[in-house]
């Protein structure tokens, strides 16, 4: 980091616009900068699922995985950029092939629930699905790394299966929906 901020607010961006990591500058409500700010809100979501876990394997898991995603807002930041390789989608598809060895097959779908860090997940797996949505967005009108796609699509996968991993692991049954199920 070349840079270091010594000051915080620099009043750069009270006319809309924020700065790229190429000195370009953009409107806050570009598609870009909504790209960015859905990758940031799952990093931040995630910090809430680490300081709810205590499974050392599950938060070595996570640091590589919030590393990553601060590599995707710099790709972002950077057009043109590619951040996030190929060997981040295979961590990923190992972490969520090893995880879901364990794990019953599921005949039903799954509420979020159960334990608070499964919860956290689920939430994290919804932020995740949003930012994979943002980025979509954002490929409609420029060029973007299907890497970065991929990672954001298996990441909500892995997400999914550590909820219910982190279920079986504080002994606490998933919440299957219940077609039949009425309000009361």
């Amino acid at each position: 980091m070349g840079n270091r901020l010594s000051k915080i607010y620099t009043r750069t961006g009270d006319d809309g616009t924020t700065g790229l990591g190429d000195g370009k500058r953009v409107a806050k409500t570009s598609p870009r900068v909504e790209a960015m700010g859905a990758v940031d809100e799952l990093n931040s979501v995630l910090g809430l699922v680490v300081s709810a876990s205590d499974s050392e394997p599950k938060l070595a898991i996570l640091a590589a995985i919030q590393h990553a995603l601060f590599d995707l807002g710099g790709e972002l930041s950077l057009p043109g950029q590619h951040l996030v390789a190929a060997e981040h989608v295979t961590h990923l598809e190992n972490a969520l092939d090893l995880m879901n060895k364990s794990l019953p097959p599921l005949k039903d779908f799954v509420l979020p629930g159960g334990s608070k860090t499964a919860a956290l997940c689920h939430q994290a797996r919804s932020v995740c699905r949003r930012a994979e949505r943002r980025l979509l967005a954002l490929g409609e009108e420029e060029a973007i790394s299907d890497t970065s796609i991929k990672y954001l699509n298996r990441l909500s996968d892995l997400l999914f299966v550590m909820a219910r991993s982190m279920n079986q692991s504080e002994k606490k049954p998933d919440i299957l929906w219940n077609k039949s199920f009425q309000n009361r």
